[in-house]
């Protein structure tokens, strides 16, 4: 029997109506107004430039078989692995980049834990299967389409892009070694004439890597055994910092680091700042540096076993009890002007949580799943958004609790998905904290185990939040990451991931590893992965043209390549955006189809008349 469906957002709206029951074994199917709807265009418009772009790197004849010489590949198809423009930044009027190769079957086998060989038209993961890990054993199977990362350089002045991957394996076995160890060159920074490539590597370790702004020249490298996971850079105060992680994948905390290099030490750094969780993003706001975290627990098994809101209570309120580290959450680091200039090591146990998931995310099991991602400064308020990989919240709840049936797991699919929600706050140095939902939702599916006499069921709860402008995802369910922000032009753009694209796979897969193949049939119509309309289908960014007005749409079509799932890196100059894409289609390298290609891009992004 076919079941009735309805948009996730009617869901929303309905509950916050009065219209839906408040406890159910699956949603409601009631309609009643308030569906959301695609944010409108921009009121200004913008002209992008392709400046680089990956191209094909290896040849692939099938899992598991050895590579084919090439490309040009006489034998098997082209393959680009580097997939992600994974660090960006500028220095001397030019742009450094380091990248990350297969980034969607590394987070696949290692968030997800499902390293299970995968092909389709669009890319393949072969993990175990890989020849990487066939002539390295001791490679975990996991990772085991890692690639080494490779560094760009683009001139803005002469348009030429370098390539000094080369120079890095040239300069020692060291050198060589470390690089090809990385994961992914995931931040990237510079300050006083140093350039700053770094990014997680195998043995929950960090590589970095510098080169000389003004001439180019490598500088070296350094392995950092401390820290497991880097992911950006900041200049506040005329003080370059670094948030990192410490463990796989920052699970057992993280630190602020101050640089205190120069171009002959250039790997001199001291912890100014000591968190129960790993660092994700850092920006400075009112004269502080605020930084977003993930879970310790990464989702895991910690998350899960907490069932309470701890230390949170009404929105934007800070806690009384103790921060939990299994919740990402908004840290606000001691004024930078106490003492010496910029925070040092006695500012170290001074931060302070100032906001947590948990005071938004009513499912204590889902809400540790939550990553925290780009924050920005703007307009006097400090404006962040959550982080979704797809299915994680999926996966936690069915391992915790497993659905009985088909109707349970697709009831499952529908209730643990949550698009990105967006929000912003003031004076939070203050008695007059203020936290706003801009996009979200003022209720959320959340499970209950001991209903239905412990047979348990999904309960629709406020959040404690009404958002302003309107639903998650700025109306679009599958905008599940908000990777980026920056403020150019007296404007904030928000970069964003979509995964819309990957939905026909991902959903039904989740469905399988559930033990019910059929229930990603029949989900609510904008969820449905048989059903995606592909008008939806690459990344989306976004403009706040100002504090006091909402989002628009500068594109949500992956900005010219809708295989470009979304904005990973933004670098501001004046009016104008670099953007650093994400597109992980490493089997799209036909130029000659209708389909447009795989890896990684480069773009400007400028206002029309600029």
């Amino acid at each position: 029997m076919h079941r009735p469906r309805m948009s996730r957002w009617r869901m929303f709206s309905a509950v916050a109506l009065g219209v839906l029951p408040v406890l159910a074994a699956a949603p409601s199917v009631a309609a009643v107004p308030g569906e959301a709807e695609r944010l409108p265009q921009a009121s200004t418009t913008f002209e992008h430039e392709l400046l680089g772009k990956a191209v094909p790197d290896e040849c692939f004849a099938g899992i598991g078989q050895p590579y084919p010489a090439g490309p040009p590949c006489a034998q098997g198809q082209a393959k680009v692995n580097q997939a992600y423009v994974w660090s960006l930044a500028q220095a001397n009027n030019r742009l450094w980049f380091g990248t990350g190769a297969n980034v969607n079957c590394i987070v696949t086998g290692s968030t997800l834990s499902l390293p299970n060989p995968r092909l389709n038209d669009d890319y393949v993961c072969e993990f175990a299967s890989s020849q990487i890990v066939v002539q390295n054993p001791t490679m975990p199977t996991n990772v085991g389409d890692h690639r080494q990362p490779r560094v760009y350089v683009y001139d803005l002045a002469s348009k030429v892009q370098t390539e000094k991957t080369g120079v890095i394996m040239n300069a020692s076995a060291d050198d060589a070694s470390r690089l090809k160890r990385t994961l992914g060159l995931r931040a990237g920074g510079t300050h006083q004439g140093v350039v700053l490539l770094a990014g997680p590597a195998l043995g929950q370790t960090v590589n970095m890597f510098a080169f000389d702004t003004a001439t180019g020249d490598y500088l070296g490298s350094a392995n950092f055994t401390k820290y497991g996971n880097i992911r950006h850079f900041l200049v506040a105060g005329d003080v370059l910092y670094a948030g990192v992680g410490v463990g796989a994948n920052g699970r057992d905390g993280g630190y602020m680091l101050r640089w205190a290099g120069d171009r002959t030490n250039p790997f001199n750094f001291v912890e100014v700042g000591k968190l129960p969780a790993q660092i994700a993003d850092l920006t400075e706001h009112d004269g502080r540096v605020f930084v977003s975290t993930w879970s310790a627990a990464t989702g895991g098994s910690l998350a899960a076993r907490s069932t309470a809101r701890t230390g949170w209570g009404r929105p934007g309120v800070t806690p009384a009890d103790e921060p939990n580290p299994a919740v990402a959450g908004v840290w606000m680091s001691p004024p930078l002007a106490d003492g010496a200039p910029g925070l040092t090591e006695e500012d170290a146990v001074g931060w302070k949580q100032v906001w947590s998931a948990a005071s938004y995310e009513p499912d204590p099991v889902i809400a540790g799943t939550y990553g925290l991602g780009a924050l920005m400064s703007y307009q006097g308020y400090l404006y962040w958004g959550t982080m979704h990989v797809p299915m994680k919240s999926t996966s936690v709840v069915a391992d915790l609790y497993p659905p009985a049936d088909e109707t349970a797991a697709r009831t499952m699919l529908e209730n643990t998905q949550r698009p990105v929600s967006i929000f912003r706050g003031k004076r939070f140095d203050t008695d007059r904290e203020k936290v706003e939902l801009l996009y979200g939702e003022r209720v959320l599916p959340a499970y209950d185990p001991t209903a239905n006499e412990g047979a348990g069921a999904w309960k629709w709860t406020p959040t404690g939040y009404k958002p302003k402008y309107g639903h998650s995802g700025f109306g679009n369910v599958y905008t599940n990451y908000t990777w980026t922000m920056a403020v150019a032009g007296g404007r904030l753009f928000v970069g964003t991931m979509d995964w819309s694209y990957l939905a026909k796979d991902l959903l039904p897969e989740a469905a399988r590893q559930m033990g019910f193949a059929n229930a990603a049939r029949g989900l609510s119509d904008d969820l449905d992965p048989i059903e995606i309309d592909p008008e939806l289908y690459g990344g989306d960014l976004y403009v706040f043209e100002s504090s006091l007005r909402p989002a628009t749409a500068v594109d949500t079509k992956g900005m010219g390549n809708y295989l470009n799932y979304g904005f990973r890196t933004m670098v501001a100059d004046g009016s104008t955006l670099y953007l650093g894409m994400a597109n992980p289609m490493n089997l799209r390298t036909d130029p000659t189809d209708d389909v447009p290609e795989g890896g990684w891009e480069l773009i400007k992004l400028t206002p029309t008349g600029h």
